[in-house]
């Protein structure tokens, strides 16, 4: 039976672990059942973008009579934003190509499952060949997730697309004519953008009472509206049946509140209700790894799961699921396998950032309202609209437009940032700033303060992480868009502070 120093399950973030292992002069193998390179690269956040991006040409195009300016967009070319797509997608074969003939490395294309105490067989994914069996000395299992597939009477029938298939064997050779996107989260709402942008009769079905949960209610209220202009969208309706009719797929949708039933119809289905873990495929625990309720690989402050010597990181842990996040924990991990156990460090989620690339867009970091109050944080909030500033109006935002871009910013009574979170455009990039100051010290001082927002009026900035003093004393670009994050501040008002 063959020996390793390293076994690293998938080649997305897994990539930097093995790199690392290679590095040292370890004797290492990977494991990968679809194509290199992981999630982001071959399925996920960059060949979306490069639909994203057309889609956001589309709406502006729109959005700019609002200024006084008609665009007529004669043609969509289809073909050249799949070739395009296609060739950030392809990037994978060149990877493996150099995998194959790295020296100390040994790939293997296929499913990995635990067979007993750090002992692995590789099966074939076509076939179920057995391609290898072998031991590792440490693990790190980065296998990532899959789409979740809610139990509706007649899906695998009618047949439907995931983010995975859709990247795959399932890409249309161009637009369908009507697409029914079950699910209303990250991947549903960046999908119903693109596909209602290039022309197709869009129709959501999302069983909470909002789209995009896990941001605050405002910014969902804005987006739904703002899709309501655009497509057909059912919150509190959950998808119970499908059939065909024709050449139609029909789903039976039901009110989570009333019960009350009804029918939409489309030429395809789309299902991104969500994702679950790789765990029970892996059958981790044969090996002794232990998984929550939920089916996520447990993992302690420094990515370790409950055996010695296995560690998990990005998708496969359930913890944010974003590119950033398993960038972050694969330079934490690397450190706590190949360094000093004394320099052993732990991770922190306080400040993981995201963006939801639909239009309008959005930006998050840290803490909702409710999650701060929850917490036991004694708390401000401060809000600010894009019409509120001259580069906003510049832009065609108006007082009282239903799409009226937000900033809302969640401050501890110590004027600590707790969270931040944006609707509009450029959300992605105003809200990183927030991102720096949240991980950043500031040094203590004493400030003149005449805001009466701000009292008291001598006000002693802490040197603990993420004050905002940095922003109120700072000079703001005028005029730009960067006015409706940092004038916020002058908006804050107390929301349970005990004075």
């Amino acid at each position: 039976m063959e020996n390793y120093d390293l076994v690293v399950i998938g080649s997305g973030i897994g990539l930097n672990l093995i790199n690392v292992g290679l590095e040292l002069g370890l004797k290492c193998a990977i494991i990968e059942d679809s194509k290199m390179g992981g999630t982001c690269l071959t399925r996920g956040c960059i060949p979306s973008k490069v639909l994203v991006h057309p889609a956001d040409l589309i709406r502006e195009a729109e959005h700019a009579k609002k200024i006084g300016i008609q665009f007529n967009i004669e043609e969509i070319n289809w073909d050249l934003m799949a070739k395009r797509m296609w060739s950030q997608i392809d990037h994978n074969k060149g990877m493996e190509v150099g995998l194959s003939n790295a020296p100390g490395l040994t790939l293997y294309k296929g499913i990995g499952q635990f067979t007993g105490e750090y002992e692995m067989t590789v099966k074939s994914k076509e076939n179920g060949e057995i391609l290898g069996h072998f031991k590792g000395a440490r693990f790190v299992i980065a296998s990532g997730a899959r789409s979740f597939i809610p139990p509706i009477k007649g899906i695998e029938e009618v047949d439907y697309v995931t983010s995975e298939t859709f990247f795959g064997e399932k890409f249309p050779n161009k637009p369908w004519n009507s697409l029914i996107v079950i699910g209303g989260g990250v991947i549903a709402a960046e999908f119903a953008h693109i596909f209602s942008a290039v022309g197709t009769d869009v129709t959501i079905v999302e069983m909470l009472p909002r789209l995009v949960a896990t941001e605050e209610p405002e910014i969902s209220d804005i987006l739904e509206k703002s899709f309501s202009r655009q497509m057909t969208v059912f919150t509190n309706y959950k998808a119970v049946e499908a059939r065909l009719e024709g050449d139609l797929k029909v789903v039976s949708i039901q009110n989570t509140q009333t019960g009350e039933k009804k029918e939409v119809k489309a030429e395809e289905i789309l299902v991104a209700t969500g994702r679950i873990s790789n765990a029970d495929i892996l059958q981790v625990e044969k090996t002794g790894i232990e998984i929550d309720r939920r089916g996520w690989i447990k993992t302690n402050d420094f990515l370790e799961t409950s055996k010695q010597n296995v560690w998990c990181l990005g998708d496969a842990n359930g913890k944010y699921q974003f590119r950033h996040k398993a960038n972050y924990e694969g330079r934490i991990c690397s450190r706590n396998i190949f360094g000093r156990k004394e320099d052993r460090m732990a991770v922190d989620y306080s400040s993981v950032p995201w963006a939801i690339f639909t239009y309008p867009q959005i930006g998050h970091v840290g803490m909702t309202e409710a999650e701060a109050i929850d917490k036991g944080h004694e708390i401000f909030v401060a809000i600010n609209r894009y019409s509120s500033v001259a580069k906003g109006f510049a832009m065609g935002f108006e007082e009282g437009d239903e799409d009226d871009g937000l900033v809302k910013l969640v401050i501890d009574k110590s004027y600590r940032i707790l969270g931040a979170h944006i609707i509009g455009p450029n959300a992605a990039v105003l809200v990183q700033p927030f991102v720096f100051l949240m991980n950043s010290g500031f040094t203590c001082q004493l400030s003149e303060v005449s805001d009466p927002n701000l009292s008291p009026k001598l006000v002693k900035a802490c040197p603990e992480a993420g004050s905002f003093m940095p922003i109120y004393e700072s000079m703001i670009i005028h005029p730009s868009l960067n006015e409706v994050t940092g004038w916020a501040i002058g908006n804050m008002k107390p929301v349970n502070i005990k004075l």
